[in-house]
C-alpha cells in the first residue's frame, strides 16, 4: 500500500506493474486476508499497529474488488484498467503533437517489437501500450523465474523499457499540469 503510493506518484509504469503483481499475490493467496495478514503484513516489523491496519484494510478492498469484478483467476482490476487508458490517451496525445516528435520516434523504433507481440497474442490483442505492459511483465515474472533470456529478447525488452520510460515521464508532467502540447491555451 504504501509503496503503491509512492510508486504512483513518482513512476506511472512502475506502480502499473507492481499492482499487477500485488493482483497475482493476492490470487497465490487465495484472496484469503489471513493468510496476506500472516504472511505479508505480520512481517512488516518496521510498521506500527495502524499501518499495519491500514495495509490490511488495503488488501481486503483490492480483494472486495477483485471479487465484484470478477477478477478472481485472472485480469486487471478497473483501477488498473484505468490507468491503462490514461497512459494510452497520452500516448495517443504525444504522437500526435509534432513538439514530441522525440517521443514518436522512440515509439516507432519499438512498433516492430509490438507489431511482434500483438502478432503472437492470438485472439486476445492489446492496445500498444497495454502490450508494452504484458511484455514487461512477462520479462519480470521470467527473471523471478530465473529463467535463460536470449540477448536478442533482452534488448528487445530494453527498447520497450526506454518507450515506457519516456511515456511514464510525460504522465508526471502531465499529472503535474507540467506538460505542454502544442494547442494548449498559453
Amino acid at each position: 500500500m504504501f509503496t503503491a503510493s509512492a510508486k504512483k506518484r513518482e513512476n506511472i509504469a512502475e506502480y502499473l506493474l507492481y499492482m499487477w503483481q500485488i493482483e497475482d499475490l493476492i490470487r497465490a493467496y487465495n484472496l484469503d486476508i489471513d493468510r496476506i495478514q500472516s504472511e505479508i503484513i505480520d512481517r512488516h516489523t518496521d510498521l506500527d499497529p495502524e499501518q499495519r491496519k491500514q495495509m490490511r484494510d488495503w488488501y481486503e478492498s483490492l480483494i472486495d474488488m477483485m471479487r465484484s469484478e470478477g477478477k478472481i483467476k485472472e485480469g486487471h482490476l478497473q483501477l488498473n484498467t484505468n490507468t491503462i487508458l490514461e497512459l494510452e490517451n497520452l500516448h495517443r496525445r504525444l504522437l500526435n503533437d509534432p513538439k514530441f516528435a522525440k517521443y514518436a520516434t522512440e515509439f516507432y523504433n519499438t512498433l516492430p517489437l509490438i507489431v511482434e507481440l500483438r502478432s503472437k497474442a492470438g485472439d486476445n490483442k492489446k492496445d500498444e501500450i497495454e502490450t508494452c505492459f504484458n511484455a514487461l511483465y512477462g520479462m519480470l515474472l521470467l527473471r523471478l523465474q530465473k529463467k535463460e533470456v536470449t540477448p536478442e529478447t533482452a534488448e528487445a525488452f530494453k527498447q520497450i523499457s526506454r518507450l515506457l520510460a519516456h511515456l511514464a515521464a510525460y504522465y508526471k508532467q502531465d499529472y503535474n499540469n507540467e506538460l505542454k502540447f502544442s494547442d494548449d491555451p498559453e
